[in-house]
């Protein structure tokens, strides 16, 4: 039996799909609070606690043979944000310790891509790249950084674990509605009117899923592996939605120096609309980031294929159509 905590989320539902769809018993760890109508058509385990709660951990893990540790808090707002650190550190070292406890088989952890050093422009940024806790980006990117580090020390100690790090996760099952699934919906609603620059890394919520299988079955013990897809710039991306849906793309791209102005402001407007936040200052310098990013070494050792982004936007699309989001 495998275990998936972080399981309502978008890369979670995938996951658990796709292990279902290859004969596996799942069993998901979720909090009471949690609405898991998501598996209503899904044969799965139940197990109620928190990553916070290692006696929870505990109790879930019996009898499982591999943990997927996806549970995480993400913020790209500014500022300090307890649950970050709390969830994303403290709640790996309790799954850590779990792990440990149980006996489990193998730990698969789901890092990110921003846990690892910012590279130069110039750079392809694969995992020669060290995990940089000081990260300079945000404070979501330094949590990720430090668990990861927490993975590799307990590899050292003896535990069976590997790390995959994805890029941003686009597709099906989205039924939280993500940041970029919220981009989609706002561009379907014609709500979009401009643009910014810049350019990220996209992979389909599908062969991330399927990454995390593959690394459980043959990744190194101690290695990680990035989960990348295709980079689009910004103006590629809302070309490819115009080409999806037939809705034109904003036309107006708002100047770089004028995007991280608004960037900076911007957060008031969300804490006080109580909108999904999309547009601070840590996307604007995300995208503004090297996104040149390889997974050479994923399709090498695990067998790793993702399919063309193009794809993952139209079926993530057609999946919030079929299932009335609209």
């Amino acid at each position: 039996m495998d275990i998936v905590t972080g399981a309502t989320g978008l890369l979670g539902n995938a996951l658990v799909r796709e292990l279902l769809n290859r004969g596996r018993k799942v069993k998901v760890f979720i909090r009471k609070t949690s609405d898991i109508s998501c598996f209503e058509n899904c044969e799965v385990e139940t197990s109620y606690g928190d990553v916070l709660d290692l006696e929870s951990l505990i109790r879930a893990f019996q009898n499982v043979e591999n943990v997927y540790h996806l549970a995480s808090e993400i913020s790209i707002m500014p500022g300090q944000n307890k649950n970050l650190g709390e969830v994303n550190v403290s709640g790996a070292r309790n799954v850590i310790k779990a792990c440990f406890e149980c006996n489990i088989k193998r730990l698969i952890y789901t890092s990110s891509i921003h846990a690892f050093k910012e590279a130069r422009s110039a750079t392809i940024i694969d995992e020669s790249l060290p995990f940089d806790p000081q990260s300079s980006m945000g404070l979501y990117n330094r949590t990720k950084a430090l668990a990861s580090l927490e993975v590799i020390k307990a590899v050292k100690d003896g535990l069976d674990a590997v790390i995959v790090c994805p890029t941003a996760i686009i597709g099906p099952y989205d039924f939280k509605v993500s940041n970029f699934g919220a981009l989609f919906m706002g561009h379907c609603r014609k709500r979009r009117k401009i643009i910014i620059s810049g350019a990220f890394d996209f992979i389909d919520s599908r062969d991330a899923a399927i990454g995390h299988i593959l690394a459980a079955e043959k990744g190194r013990p101690g290695q990680s592996y990035i989960l990348s897809g295709e980079r689009l710039t910004i103006a590629e991306l809302m070309s490819l939605l115009e080409e999806i849906t037939g809705v034109p793309a904003p036309k107006f791209r708002l100047p770089r120096w004028l995007a991280y102005s608004v960037g900076f402001i911007s957060p008031v407007y969300y804490k006080l609309s109580g909108a999904k936040p999309m547009f601070t200052i840590y996307s604007v310098k995300t995208v503004n980031s090297n996104s040149f990013i390889s997974h050479e070494k994923a399709s090498r050792e695990l067998g790793f294929s993702p399919r063309p982004i193009r794809e993952a936007i139209a079926d993530n699309i057609k999946w919030f159509r079929e299932n009335n989001y609209f």
